[in-house]
């Protein structure tokens, strides 16, 4: 079972199953969320996921796409673990941060099959070749 972690081990988690989707997104949000130009993302059902040590804090902000969007996060060293919306396509499921993932290989051979939010991607950085481009959701 995959097992994740914030950079301070506070806040853990795991899932069963197979992810619904990998994706990158490029929206301004993500941008803050990670610190740099996007996110690398998997789908989780949320029923497939679970917090296993600690209390996510979560902070919710109205998205530019108008949807509500919330951040689960750890409360010592501020990972950001995971993400929720009230968009259609995202009720139900925890958009968890790739790199929070605690084997470094875990999504080695695997790429992402979507880019969102496009229209906000870094021009040095070039189309996932692919993957369906998104200018939004």
């Amino acid at each position: 079972m995959p097992t994740g972690s914030c950079l301070c081990r506070n806040l853990q988690y795991e899932f069963a199953g197979e992810p619904q989707g990998m994706a990158t997104c490029h929206c301004l949000s993500c941008r803050k969320i990670s610190g740099g130009t996007n996110t690398v993302n998997i789908m989780i059902p949320e029923n497939d996921f679970k917090i296993t040590a600690g209390t996510p804090k979560r902070y919710s902000v109205v998205h530019e796409s108008g949807m509500n969007l919330t951040v689960h996060f750890c409360d010592n060293c501020g990972g950001a673990i995971y993400k929720t919306a009230d968009l259609e396509a995202f009720k139900g499921v925890a958009v968890v941060q790739v790199g929070t993932l605690d084997d470094p290989d875990a999504f080695a051979q695997v790429k992402p099959t979507m880019e969102f939010w496009t229209k906000y991607r870094v021009p040095w950085l070039s189309n996932l070749e692919g993957t369906a481009q998104m200018l939004e959701f």
